[in-house]
């Protein structure tokens, strides 16, 4: 009898559990479906780029706004007459009052005047762009190539589900002549890089004569052309503002402006500033960026899933087939932030308001310091190793720049030392003793030219005071490494000589 009960049992058991199972897997289906029906219905609801309607006319570069309605029309044409003129002087004004008490008239006056490039129309471009705007700028060129898409709109400025499919650009234009319809937008949709950079960053000539940019925002979030960007500017005498990572941040109290040779905590304000270090740019750059550290149980950075990639076709989930797919949590909030600390930045730059910013480090002087020693200890090793001979010193050079060594001081040896891990009194030195001459000739006679064999991964940081002793006693002397100093540090400077080699690449 009992048998039988436990059967029952048993059977009664795995009915309810073949239930629940179709159960379960009916809800799913359920849910899967109207999630696929509602996601149809937005679809359908988003105006198509392909539909051929009447259109009109985007005031510059890009092409016709798809499906406007009677509103944008309206504020096409109204932005037409105002651009043209034909707007009260004093309603510009009166919108502009709350800038115009605090700026003076003289500050008003040159931010209505002036003329911001922004390279980069996403979350942060977006929301500078709309602080400009409305604080009075009348000529603003906006670059990037990318859509408005749904996950465009957690962070964008302007956007809304009408605007997905259009061309970032295209958004900002639509959206704020019907704000500001005097402001006058110059679209350009391509991707910024090095030879596209006279063009998209030349004068304004639309009816005015030939105005330098004077302010350029880069909030770019693609290294490459990042650094390309801030380079030229740099090289050209461009004012510039660099905005770097938003994402994975959540603190609006961490973010901060200061120079490019200052910020810390920041992914890619570390990696830009190591490449334009490499570039001979140690200095002079404002960037916007968070001071906030990554922990435990907060939003990291994470590259799609090797198995997303097995899947292919996922060139589909990027913007540009060559741009790598990320996984990039954003809190939509701190694009803003990081947007219209930018666009403050600008603002108080070209109206002459004063700026209180904390000064950066004065560390060229060291650089130039640590050259000179890198210098001297390459020739004393090359009297060395040709028998004391000082006629093969004179006129060596070393191919290592200002640079060269804030890059290795403070990016490959985060401004320590490789021995001890002291901070201060730093110096540069060959790490390895050379097997071979070091020295390298072009040409003959007066038109000889002496160089010393040094790439970046033969240096090594130390304090001044262990720099002595290792010139002494393995540079010049017959002690090997291992003799010297510990596995570890032998394993660590290894370790920083390979991050060097890995940078050494972009070097010009």
């Amino acid at each position: 009898m009992s048998d039988c009960t436990s059967a029952s049992a048993v059977q009664l058991a795995a009915t309810a559990v073949v239930s629940a199972a179709v159960a379960a897997g009916a809800i799913l289906s359920y849910q899967r479906l109207q999630h696929g029906e509602r996601l149809t219905r937005l679809k359908r609801s988003i105006p198509n780029p392909a539909d051929d309607e009447p259109s009109v006319q985007n005031l510059h570069r890009v092409g016709p706004l798809p499906k406007p309605d009677k509103e944008d029309e309206h504020n096409f044409l109204l932005a037409q007459r105002a651009q043209a003129g034909d707007f009260d002087d004093e309603l510009i004004l009166e919108q502009l009052a709350r800038n115009r008490v605090f700026l003076g008239d003289e500050g008003l006056t040159k931010l209505r005047n002036a003329f911001v490039v922004i390279v980069g129309c996403g979350g942060v471009g977006s929301h500078a762009c709309a602080a400009l705007s409305r604080s009075g700028v009348s000529k603003i060129r906006l670059i990037d190539f990318d859509q408005v898409t749904l996950s465009s709109l957690n962070r964008h400025a302007v956007a809304t589900l009408a605007d997905v499919g259009i061309p970032k650009v295209q958004c900002l234009q639509r959206r704020l002549c019907a704000i500001t319809p005097w402001t006058k937008f110059d679209l350009r949709l391509q991707k910024f890089d090095g030879k596209a950079a006279e063009d998209l960053l030349a004068s304004w000539e639309h009816g005015e004569a030939g105005q330098k940019p004077d302010f350029v925002i880069d909030a770019i979030d693609n290294i490459e052309s990042k650094v390309e960007l801030l380079k030229y500017c740099h090289d050209h005498g461009l004012p510039v503002i660099s905005a770097m990572g938003a994402g994975t941040k959540s603190d609006p109290t961490r973010v901060m402006v200061g120079d490019i040779g200052t910020s810390f905590e920041d992914g890619l304000s570390r990696a830009t500033r190591r490449k334009l270090k490499l570039l001979g740019v140690t200095s002079g750059i404002p960037v916007v960026y968070s001071t906030e550290k990554m922990g435990e149980g907060k939003a990291a950075l994470l590259p799609l899933s090797e198995a997303e990639f097995a899947k292919g076709s996922v060139g589909d989930l990027g913007p540009l087939p060559d741009f790598r797919v990320r996984i990039l949590p954003v809190l939509g909030t701190m694009p803003a932030v990081f947007g219209y600390v930018v666009a403050n930045h600008v603002i108080l730059k070209i109206t002459g308001y004063p700026m209180d910013y904390q000064p950066a480090k004065a560390r060229d002087k060291m650089y130039e310091a640590i050259l000179a020693y890198v210098q001297a200890v390459e020739e004393k090793v090359l009297r060395s190793r040709e028998g004391g001979r000082t006629d093969v010193c004179l006129g060596l050079k070393v191919p290592i720049t200002p640079g060269d060594i804030a890059f290795l001081v403070e990016e490959a040896f985060s401004g320590r030392s490789a021995v001890t891990g002291i901070p201060t009194k730093l110096m540069l030195i060959r790490w390895k003793k050379p097997t071979e001459t070091t020295l390298v000739r072009i040409g003959e006679g007066k038109d000889e030219q002496k160089s010393a064999r040094l790439r970046l991964r033969d240096l090594v940081c130390m304090t001044k005071e262990e720099a002595v002793r290792h010139q002494k006693e393995v540079l010049l002397g017959d002690k090997t490494l291992e003799e010297v100093y510990s596995p570890e540090v032998i394993e660590l400077v290894e370790a920083r000589q390979k991050l060097a080699a890995a940078y050494e690449r972009h070097r010009p």
